[in-house]
């Protein structure tokens, strides 16, 4: 086992793994950057370094602080929680070319689910169902007019590096593909260094569901079940929940097996998420994200599973703790994140807290490294906490989610809360009837009504 854990983030995430390695009796090193010199990862770890700037690039994404910190502070290992470096192949060799263990995935595995042309392909060897699209990265417009007449309009123009929404347009028609074309590839070079671009199959109302994994040094693959995060925004998840409700136990099952033996032919090694589009009766993968997610916690609380505790072990070379016959799942889960933004723009609302309550009782879980006086940086991700509760059926869940948030109290910024409160009680997502693209059409039908009103 590790001697000494670097964390190479901040927040929540950050203490999320400082409480796992301590009960592992592991020490942890936090690193900061100025603007999070008060910040409670910096006060709960056992060592911090401060390694820069308040602006990521100078501080968090800046590899040569990083790794010096971990060798000024003796720490034989390296663990990037997600975002920041976490699926960084520059930083996970250069770890290891340090003499110290990366708490992730090799860099192997990071370059092939990096591209998603290249997750694509291993996909397709494991034998998991793929959308329709074009089989590489297209060279030029004709080429991409060419294979969406062959799949059929409407078409997706993707970034084939990077997420998050960007480098994304839906295309209805050959001469809308290219207006956007060349935007799509400049935006893609402009996010991810590369404006390598593909198009697929679009598919109108899917749900996403993803299927959290983990693979061992020994061939060893299993699956902790599924979650549902098919209610974003801009393609970014705000509440999601395990298991996922309305799925058929024959496709469940075929999603999680599909799921598991990508893992496996890949010889993956470390926890993972393997995320699909689902709709009807059909499935197809999506991506791999070679790290922890910011949901992993509604697959803990339904399975038991510490997954960062596991993380920590399989890096440090153990073998998988649990058979797949011994993970079962009880109960249901649903997390919402909190961000520090207004419900209804979206816009960023860094500031001071100034009031502060986090909710509790049974069945309620906070992640969180935020409290009464403390700054949210405008530098950094609007996450703020996550809201997780748990109990014995899906509709309890929502009702204590409600319940929790109306005891969650954030003043001095605007936060996501409002917004979500009201999610939950809408009869679409009540009874399972939602879908990736259900708050945008819903925020845009409940102003268009309010103009309406408005107009009388």
């Amino acid at each position: 086992m590790f001697s000494k854990i670097l964390i190479a983030n901040r927040g929540e995430i950050a203490l999320r793994i400082i409480r796992a390695a301590r009960e592992l009796s592991i020490p942890t090193v936090a690193i900061y950057s100025e603007a999070d010199r008060n910040s409670l990862h910096v006060r709960f770890a056992d060592e911090a370094v401060c390694i820069g700037p308040a602006m990521a690039r100078d501080s968090y994404l800046n590899i040569p602080h990083v790794i010096s910190a971990a060798e000024i502070t003796d720490a034989d290992a390296i663990h990037p929680g997600y975002g920041f470096l976490a699926e960084n192949i520059s930083f996970a060799t250069a770890v290891e070319a340090h003499g110290m263990t990366f708490i992730g995935p090799e860099p192997r595995h990071l370059a092939i689910f990096g591209d998603k042309l290249s997750a694509k392909a291993a996909a397709r060897a494991a034998g998991v169902p793929l959308l329709p699209g074009s089989p590489g990265s297209l060279s030029d417009v004709e080429e991409a007019v060419r294979f969406a007449n062959e799949i059929g309009y409407p078409v997706l123009l993707k970034a084939a590096f990077g997420g998050g929404g960007k480098g994304m347009r839906i295309v209805d028609d050959p001469e809308s593909l290219r207006k956007v074309f060349e935007l799509t590839q400049a935006e893609a070079e402009a996010a991810f260094g590369n404006g390598a671009v593909f198009v697929e199959r679009f598919l109108p109302a899917p749900r996403h569901i993803e299927i959290q994994v983990a693979g061992d040094q020994y061939g060893n693959a299993v699956h902790f079940g599924e979650r549902d995060c098919s209610l974003q925004r801009r393609h970014q998840k705000i509440i999601e929940e395990a298991p996922a409700s309305g799925l058929s136990d024959v496709l469940r099952d075929q999603i999680r097996k599909a799921a598991v033996d990508l893992v496996a032919s890949t010889q993956y090694v470390s926890v993972g998420t393997c995320e699909f589009l689902v709709q009807g009766d059909e499935f197809f993968f999506l991506e791999v994200n070679p790290r922890i997610q910011v949901e992993h916690p509604v697959t803990e609380q339904v399975t038991g599973v510490d997954l960062i505790n596991l993380q920590i072990r399989l890096a440090a070379g153990e073998r998988m703790p649990m058979t797949q016959d011994e993970i079962t799942l009880t109960g249901h889960s649903i997390e919402v994140r909190v961000n520090a933004e207004n419900p209804w723009n979206f816009r960023p609302s860094p500031g001071r807290i100034v009031g502060y309550n986090a909710p509790g009782g049974p069945g309620v879980r906070i992640d969180s490294a935020v409290h009464e006086g403390a700054m949210v940086q405008p530098f950094y991700d609007s996450l703020i906490a996550k809201l997780i509760v748990t109990a014995p059926d899906r509709s309890a869940a929502i009702r204590r989610a409600i319940r929790a948030i109306d005891e969650f109290v954030v003043e001095g910024i605007e936060t996501s809360l409002p917004l979500q409160r009201i999610l939950l009680n809408t009869p679409e997502f009540r009874d399972g009837r939602f879908h990736t693209r259900f708050i945008d059409t819903w925020l845009k039908a409940r102003a268009e009504a309010a103009e309406g009103e408005d107009a009388q």
